[in-house]
C-alpha cells in the first residue's frame, strides 16, 4: 500500500479508486487498485537494468491488462529478444498478465 501511496503523491493523481477503499468498491472495483503508470515505472526500471543502464532505452511499449491490487505480487521479467530488443512481461500471482505487448528497444553501444 505504501508504493500506491507514493505513486498518488508522485503523480498528482488523487483519484480516490487508488486510496479509498469504500469508494473503490462503490464504482464497481474489488478495492483499491493502484495507478497503471506505477506498473509501468517499475517495467521501465527493469527494462533500463537489462539494457545496461536508462540512458540506452529508446522505446517501452506495454499495454495496460489488468488491475493491481494492494496484495498482489507482480513479477516483472526482461528476456533479450535480439540485438537492441527486450521482451518484457508483468504477471500477478495468479499467472495473470497486468502488462501485455511489453517490450523496450535500447542503443547497443
Amino acid at each position: 500500500m505504501k508504493r500506491i501511496e507514493r505513486a498518488v503523491t508522485a503523480s498528482g493523481d488523487h483519484n480516490p479508486i487508488h486510496l479509498d477503499d469504500d469508494f473503490a468498491r462503490s464504482v464497481g472495483l474489488p478495492g483499491i487498485i493502484a495507478h497503471g503508470m506505477l506498473q509501468m515505472g517499475i517495467l521501465a526500471g527493469i527494462a533500463a537494468e537489462a539494457a545496461g543502464g536508462a540512458h540506452r532505452l529508446r522505446r517501452l511499449y506495454c499495454r495496460f491488462a489488468g488491475m493491481v491490487e494492494p496484495q498482489d505480487t507482480v513479477t516483472f521479467v526482461a528476456e533479450d529478444a535480439g540485438p537492441g530488443k527486450i521482451a518484457l512481461s508483468a504477471v500477478n500471482q495468479r499467472g495473470e498478465a497486468v502488462l501485455t505487448k511489453a517490450s523496450a528497444e535500447y542503443r547497443s553501444s
